[in-house]
């Protein structure tokens, strides 16, 4: 499926951005950067816009969300706007009784842990979604229209769309919220493998509807998160989570749209937590650029990938709170080891904290854009 002529990527406006030229894995002179979690709490204008809004509710406003997501963008001058959503908004128009709890995060009135209760999941159908997304839709629209014209930025700014990877819906879905060995996931997986199959391609056709509408919408990119892939034994992953993850980057691997006498498909990322012994699959599944988080070293990352894959990270979040000094050694590391890449993206090995100062941030990027 070719884009609509007016897309950015087709219409010229992002094709050459910093971004998109290193998710090619054609190097630009300067580094590109943007943070995950860049649009929320560590922002002052985030937490005065946002009072009083629950969290889905902020997400399918789309003059909210579109505001949320161009945020960072002026303050920071980043080179990426990520969309501001959440993982488990598509769960939520899919027909899933789910609630973002401050504090704690995603939870679901009825966790999926019996046959019943599975076939009730997968009976609601993910083509709802093709209506369902209209706010996400819009949000999408309002903000590419804006990222055209901020000030401060080198040019039109992409947009990343993202969604969840299906392993993490799932383990929210069956553990009823954030778990920290997703226990009760990993067993059905080995003690019930036709279940975990349903459940899983159930998954990955609702996120990979998800990903798809705000990539049509004008996303420039589409980012998959698998924030609990890292529980997960190598084999375990391969066999039982990979073949998912990629039936969720079918849905956007079929959008091309032509520049320069060439067929181009939109750049995919895949990026997951405590996942350095995955990566080579997590690349595998269709993804062009691999995120890193903050535990492998990039140039170690790049090994592994055999120094073929462009890379995105991966400054320790934690860092952020260091002393000046301590930080840009710590960056200027980072991008050194990211010259063992064929191209880089700088971003946190993880979100931004919601602590984090935002002065901190914009000198982070002054920092990169100034190399």
């Amino acid at each position: 499926m070719h884009l609509d002529s007016g897309h950015p990527l087709a219409a010229g406006l992002t094709h050459d951005s910093r971004l998109i030229r290193a998710y090619r894995g054609d190097r630009p002179s300067t580094t590109p950067v943007w943070f995950m979690r860049q649009a929320g709490r560590s922002l002052p204008e985030y937490r005065e816009l946002r009072a009083g809004t629950a969290m889905l509710d902020a997400c399918l406003t789309p003059g909210m969300a579109s505001e949320i997501t161009l945020q960072p963008v002026r303050r920071h001058h980043v080179d990426a706007a990520v969309f501001f959503s959440d993982i488990v908004v598509p769960l939520k128009l899919a027909g899933v009784d789910v609630e973002i709890v401050p504090g704690t995060g995603p939870v679901m009135a009825h966790p999926v842990r019996t046959n019943d209760e599975l076939d009730a999941l997968v009976a609601l159908d993910p083509a709802v979604l093709d209506e369902a997304l209209a706010p996400v839709i819009e949000a999408v629209r309002l903000t590419v229209a804006q990222l055209e014209h901020i000030p401060g930025t080198p040019g039109p700014t992409p947009l990343v769309g993202f969604a969840g990877a299906p392993f993490t819906l799932a383990a929210y879905l069956i553990e009823g919220g954030p778990s920290k060995d997703h226990m009760r996931a990993r067993a059905l997986m080995h003690s019930d493998p036709v279940a975990w199959s349903r459940l899983m391609a159930w998954c990955a056709d609702v996120t990979g509807r998800f990903l798809r509408a705000q990539v049509l919408a004008g996303a420039s990119a589409a980012q998959l998160f698998d924030s609990w892939a890292g529980s997960l034994a190598l084999t375990d992953y391969s066999d039982s989570v990979a073949p998912a993850s990629a039936r969720t980057l079918e849905y956007v691997h079929d959008i091309t749209y032509e520049r320069d006498g060439q067929t181009h498909r939109v750049p995919v990322v895949h990026f997951g937590v405590g996942t350095g012994d995955l990566l080579t699959v997590m690349h595998e599944v269709g993804a062009d650029t691999v995120g890193i988080d903050y535990r492998t070293p990039l140039d170690v990352a790049s090994e592994r990938l055999g120094g073929a894959v462009p890379l995105q990270g991966n400054i320790d979040p934690a860092m952020l709170f260091a002393p000046w000094s301590t930080l840009e050694e710590h960056v200027l590391d980072v991008l050194r080891r990211g010259e063992s890449a064929p191209a880089h993206v700088l971003n946190l090995g993880h979100g931004v904290p919601p602590d984090a100062d935002a002065e901190v941030l914009t000198r982070l990027v002054e920092l990169v854009h100034s190399r």
